[in-house]
Order: structure tokens, then sequence, then C-alpha cells
């Protein structure tokens, strides 16, 4: 049987990145003969993650459908090209299936892979899906869903769950997993994550709000995942609370932040949802206020079903986030008893490894 090429298509943000990473990852697993390709956007985030996880890829010069003239007129253009260039992948790399992780770097990709005869498989991340996945879904030969979708047609396949890698599920003890981090380990740790690009009012909100958590909560400490170029403003706010913080940038390895939590503020995008859910943290989650479909209030949604996460609303203002969000974090890091009844809903309620799922059937041993 030859080698099999599979072409990963996605990009734009580490929502796309992370999980096609994670079925690769198990895809190699199975069979280290597999070789996996990346056609990603030419963003910073995609070249950065796809580096440091040592994958081959192929930047495109995809951008997202927008109907001003200009914009319009680029989309079309770009698009022309990024297909011209994944028609060129397939045939030099001898690809066997493109493995859409949805987006706009993934359209013209599954038009090229239909030009040349080769199978395409979507795994869709979110509900409701978006334009480009609707889109996708026709194209497809098979489409794997992350979460159930609602009021789509097309979308009635297999639900497998969100792939999430290795590296993102802690493989420590919580007190080591503090350690390593260089936290204190007999403290109780708050984590805050706006996911691989930041949270700016989430940024906002922690930095107002840290003083109430200062004079109330001195059993705590904070592990802040900023994003890029808002650390040394937050790190000025929590020291001026005296609170006991670190914070970063970005962390390659969630595994250790996720394992070093004992409670999380985070946005939740189905990667970051996925995350908390595998390693059984109690979350209040915080959706993207932009989003007109509103569906990372879906994506998290499961999880507060189960009774192992909240939904607070960011009204982007900091001064009503802290009365009104600020509200539910000091309740829960008052009460241990709660945040236990959390995690227990959540370890009675563990998800499958959703990538090992989506390797086997690549693999076709499932």
């Amino acid at each position: 049987m030859p080698d099999k090429t599979f072409l990963f298509a996605g990009g734009g943000s580490g929502g796309h990145i992370s999980p096609g990473l994670a079925v690769a990852e198990r895809l190699l697993e199975l069979d280290p003969q597999v070789k996996c390709i990346f056609a990603c956007s030419n963003r910073t985030i995609d070249k950065d993650m796809l580096t440091q996880a040592q994958a081959k890829f192929e930047p495109l010069p995809a951008t997202g459908f927008s109907p001003h003239p200009l914009a319009l007129l680029r989309f079309v253009i770009n698009n022309r090209k990024s297909r011209s260039l994944a028609t060129q992948i397939i045939k030099e790399k001898n690809v066997s299936e493109i493995v859409s992780m949805g987006g706009f770097v993934s359209a013209p990709v599954v038009a090229a892979a239909k030009s040349c005869s080769i199978s395409s498989t979507l795994v869709n991340l979110d509900d409701p899906p978006g334009k480009a996945n609707r889109w996708i879904a026709r194209k497809c030969d098979r489409v794997l869903l992350a979460t159930e979708v609602r009021h789509a047609s097309g979308f009635d396949y297999a639900i497998v769950g969100m792939p999430i890698r290795r590296n993102c599920v802690a493989d420590d003890q919580q007190a080591i997993c503090k350690s390593k981090l260089e936290l204190d380990p007999d403290k109780f740790t708050l984590l805050v994550t706006g996911a691989s690009q930041g949270a700016t009012s989430i940024n906002k909100f922690m930095a107002t709000f840290a003083k109430s958590i200062s004079e109330k909560n001195t059993d705590w400490q904070i592990y802040h995942l900023a994003g890029h170029g808002s650390a040394s403003d937050l790190k000025s706010a929590y020291e001026q609370a005296n609170l006991l913080s670190k914070v970063d940038e970005f962390q390659t390895n969630m595994g250790l932040a996720w394992g070093a939590a004992d409670l999380a503020i985070s946005r939740s995008g189905a990667s970051s949802v996925a995350e908390a859910w595998a390693n059984a943290v109690p979350t209040v989650f915080m959706p993207y206020p932009y989003h007109r479909d509103d569906h990372q209030r879906l994506n998290a949604q499961p999880m507060v079903d189960i009774g192992g996460a909240a939904i607070e609303t960011d009204r982007i203002d900091a001064a009503e986030n802290v009365n009104f969000v600020g509200k539910t974090i000091l309740k829960l890091m008052a009460d241990e008893n709660k945040r236990s009844a959390m995690r227990r809903n959540l370890v009675d309620n563990e998800p499958k490894d959703a990538a090992l799922v989506i390797a086997k059937i690549l693999l076709g041993m499932d």
C-alpha cells in the first residue's frame, strides 16, 4: 500500500491550525509513513504555530470574502491564486486527500482537490458553520462535525468531537504544572486566556478587576495569557494590585496552563472549550462579543449543561464586566466545594479523543 499524503487546509487563527495539528499527530502515531502538509494563510500566527510544531506548510494568499468592491476584487484574485497554488502542491506532493479544517483558506484548496479528482474531508468546528464551510460541505466527500450543527443543510454527518493536541492536555499533577510555570504550588491558580491571539476586552477587564481579587483572595494567583503586545500593561496592573501573578503573551504547551488551573476565564472558541473540558477545569466563558451568530456561546453551552462551566456576556466595557462577570468569578473563587463539583461533572463526562477518531476514519481503520 503506497504511503498516504494528507494536505490539511485551514488557517488565519490558532483555532484552525491547532485541531489540524492534533489530527496530524494521531495520523503519524497510527502510521509513521504518513506525510502531512499544511496549506495555511500568510498570517504570522499560522507560521509561528506550524514552525513551532515542526510541520511542513505552504502559505496561500487566500483572504476572506467581503462585499466591499476593493476587498471583493482582492478576494477573487487571491482565491484564484490560492487555487492555482493548491493544485500545484497537490500534484507535486502527490497528495492523497484533503483535510479541510474550514474557513477562507480551505475553500480554494477544496476546489483544487475537486479539479484534481482527489477526495476531501471537512472537519467542521463550529455551530453554525460559516459561509465558507457551507460552500465547502457541498464539495467535500465527507463531513465530520466537532459538535452538532443545527439549522444548516448538508451537515447531518457523524459527530466526532473537537480534536485537540497532546500538549493541550496536562500530563503531570497540578502542583508539578504550577512549579513548571514558576507559580506557587500551594496557591490556587486562576488561568486567564483569550486563546492564541489574546482578548483585548478580557485583558482590560482583568486589569480593572485585579484589585477586587487581591482584596478578597489572598490564597490565589493569576496565570494570564495576554496575547502579543499586552503583557507589560497587565503585569503593571497586577503588581499595583499586589496580586501574585505571571503574565505570558503565549503558551505553546497549553497542557501546563490547564493543568495548573483551579478555575479559568476564557473565550469560548471550539478549541478552548475542548481543552478546558479535556482537562476538567471549571471555566467562566466570555464568548467573543462581535460575532453576529454568537457561535462561541453555542460552543460552550454543552459544558454548561453538564454543570462544568458558566457563560457570562462580555460587555466590552471593563467596569461593566467587573460588576457582572466579576461577581460570578469571585463567588467561584470563594467556593471550593462548587469548583470541586464542577470538576467532577467534567471528569464524569470525559470527552473522547476526537483527533484519534478522525485519524482512524481518514486511514480507513474505523
